[in-house]
């Protein structure tokens, strides 16, 4: 049996990791409290609070699969069709790690972020319902779990309603960068099914074989 050294950056709650199985699965999350509740959900995984950015580049040769789903808010959709959002710059973080990656990864990597309100800088190698990939290997197409009016969900009753959908279940509300809404932290997981899909396809091209990217 064959073990797959992963790094998953930008754990969040791990929806994406959820199904992955002979996995050795370092996770990182600068978030303590969502750090806490991960390593309770994976008491296994190695949980490490800190930048995910930096521990990229300081790590990226000690893995044979890297998933990366750096923060959405700047590149959502909401930006732009939700009058009371503030506009932001874009982080482009996002395209330094894709950048990065295509050059330097030894293995294989997939880099995640949702449909954004511009034409990605980069081309994604698929997409997946609303979210874009990046990677190094070919993805084969997926239908993807949907769960109608997500984004109308908002209070704690919500909440178990997003918890249940993604099989991810926590005691007390989790809110993010200030804000009233305990449904976004589950907004932003990737569903379990699609990042299986996701790691089985990397596993397809074998760990480490050179390709031409």
């Amino acid at each position: 049996m064959k073990i797959t050294k992963v790094l998953n950056l930008y754990a969040g709650l791990g929806g994406n990791r959820k199904l992955w199985e002979n996995a050795q699965v370092t996770a990182i999350e600068q978030n303590e409290e969502l750090a806490r509740i991960y390593k309770k959900l994976y008491p296994l995984d190695i949980v490490i609070v800190t930048d995910a950015h930096q521990y990229l580049i300081n790590h990226y040769k000690e893995y044979n699969f890297i998933w990366s789903s750096p923060p959405c808010q700047s590149h959502s959709r909401m930006n732009y069709i939700i009058e009371s959002v503030k506009p932001q710059f874009p982080d482009l973080k996002l395209y330094q790690e894709i950048i990065f990656q295509k050059q330097f990864s030894p293995g294989r990597f997939a880099v995640e972020n949702v449909q954004p309100y511009y034409k990605p800088l980069i081309a994604p190698s698929t997409s997946i319902g609303r979210h874009l990939f990046w990677s190094n290997f070919d993805i084969l197409q997926f239908p993807a779990p949907h769960l109608p009016n997500m984004f109308n969900l908002n209070t704690i009753a919500d909440s178990k309603i997003l918890q249940n959908w993604l099989d991810i279940h926590y005691d007390k509300p989790i809110y993010l960068d200030n804000t009233h809404n305990c449904c976004q932290v589950l907004r932003n997981c990737v569903h379990p099914e699609i990042g299986l899909h996701i790691f089985s396809e990397s596993l397809r091209f074998g760990l480490f074989q050179s390709l031409d990217l």
